[in-house]
């Protein structure tokens, strides 16, 4: 893989002092922990940083940013003559067209499902898995819009599912098979995987995709290029203005002026913000681009406040560019960077002592192991996971676990368990009185992974959803 250029901040005239404010931002902050950032500036990398156990090469669920590599892979469709923004969305599945009567329904084009305006006024997820579990599509396309396609948005994940699913049936392939040689082989990106709906084996193009930040920092960085890499134009100029403008507005009355960056304008499978336009997905996964500044920032991170994150850009970073930078300010961001590791507990090394589960978010979690050296997790059918632990760090992954712990007072022991595939961490509580443990999501995964394995959850397959 072709590693992208690295250079001092003040070489492309920012101010490395607004880049440490933006961290101080975002770091440390309640509701917010960052896991990587790369922020790029006239094509070279500027800054960039993981938070151990995160690590580089690592690949992670982008969650919704998912859909602009979609929307990427409908750009080289429409380019290809396999996609019709101005067809109807029925007639790429035939074998529906008698039971998909309703002329509202039949009236919904490609383009208003790239653009979640496909006329509905709620998220249409739950009715189209009611309506049929086996076919998604079919199940969207029976549940006429209420709303006026074209015109009235709503975010709602069939209409990127449904898209997806046109592709991957025109291209005989699935999503990762057709990007493989037209975006991420030429881009230099590594290894990514998508997530499949079981019931077709499709990829599911809304959600779902693994791949690492830097994969991230590139897709925004040939969008900024307007579709050009290496002197190629590997994806359409035409498309690039179409997915990077406003197709719809959803501001529901607010108006463009709003503080609100998911009120700006959506365009196919890119959100328009105050600045820029950006493909984000859920807790804190962001590809922001700034034409103006000639700017791309990747973030990933495990966020509830995800325009708090925003907000930290505008104010902090907007300012830094074009503004007069200096040898010690890059170094100064350069020792912030440095290092950097998810926060965790203070307290002593952890005793000898067993856990039996007292309640637990992932249901076949039963039994916690410590020593000051080894966590050992075991679960129902008797699959045992053992980690090791390293005294003040996080240790390197084992597979795409890691973990911490610690003694925070005479009778509690807290486990960090950081599944680095996700944003996701799950917190251990063992009281060591009653010898018993709690364990709850950090912040819960979007899904049902209740019943989910440690395995599965841990190594995703792309048959595998969270």
């Amino acid at each position: 893989m072709t590693a992208l250029t690295r250079s001092e901040p003040s070489a492309q005239a920012t101010d490395a002092h607004g880049v440490i404010a933006f961290l101080d931002a975002i770091e440390g902050v309640s509701g917010i922990e960052p896991h990587s950032v790369m922020l790029l500036r006239h094509g070279q990398v500027i800054a960039e940083a993981w938070w151990a156990p995160y690590y580089p090469d690592g690949v992670q669920l982008l969650y919704s940013l998912s859909k602009s590599f979609t929307a990427t892979a409908a750009g080289f469709a429409r380019a290809e003559g396999l996609l019709d923004l101005d067809a109807p969305v029925i007639s790429y599945f035939p074998e529906l067209d008698a039971e998909v009567t309703d002329p509202r329904s039949r009236s919904i084009l490609v383009r208003h499902i790239a653009s979640m305006s496909a006329g509905h006024t709620t998220e249409q997820w739950d009715r189209a898995v009611a309506t049929d579990p086996e076919e998604l599509v079919r199940g969207f396309l029976l549940e006429p819009p209420d709303g006026t396609p074209g015109v009235t948005f709503t975010y709602s994940q069939p209409t990127t599912y449904t898209l997806a699913a046109i592709i991957q049936r025109q291209a005989g392939q699935s999503l990762v098979e057709y990007l493989r040689p037209r975006l991420f082989e030429p881009l230099g990106i590594g290894e990514a995987f998508w997530a499949r709906d079981p019931a077709t084996g499709r990829d599911l193009g809304f959600t779902g995709l693994h791949a690492a930040t830097d994969a991230v920092a590139r897709l925004g960085q040939l969008y900024l290029q307007g579709g050009v890499w290496e002197g190629r134009q590997l994806l359409a100029a035409e498309w690039v203005a179409e997915a990077t403008r406003a197709q719809v507005d959803n501001s529901d009355g607010t108006g463009s002026d709003s503080d609100d960056d998911w009120a700006q304008g959506y365009g196919f499978q890119f959100w328009m913000a105050r600045h820029g336009y950006r493909g984000d997905g859920a807790f804190g996964q962001f590809c922001v681009v700034l034409p103006e500044q000639d700017v791309v920032l990747a973030v990933t991170a495990e966020a509830g406040d995800m325009q708090a994150m925003l907000d930290a850009a505008w104010t902090h970073l907007l300012p830094a560019f074009d503004r007069e930078g200096s040898a010690e300010a890059d170094a100064a961001l350069k020792q912030r960077l440095t290092g950097r590791q998810l926060p965790f507990p203070d307290g002593e090394e952890v005793p000898d002592s067993e856990f039996t589960m007292a309640h637990t978010v992932i249901e076949r979690l039963r039994r916690v192991s410590l020593t000051a050296q080894k966590l050992t997790l075991q679960e129902e059918d008797g699959t045992v996971t053992t980690l090791p632990l390293v005294t003040g760090s996080w240790p390197a992954p084992t597979g795409n676990l890691s973990a911490r712990a610690v003694r925070t007072n005479a009778d509690t022991v807290i486990v960090h368990l950081q599944f680095v595939q996700s944003p996701h961490k799950l917190v251990i509580t063992g009281d060591l009185r009653s010898g018993t443990f709690e364990a709850d999501w950090r912040m819960t995964p979007l899904g049902d992974v209740s019943k989910m394995s440690l395995f599965d959850l841990a190594s995703p397959a792309p048959s595998k959803a969270p």
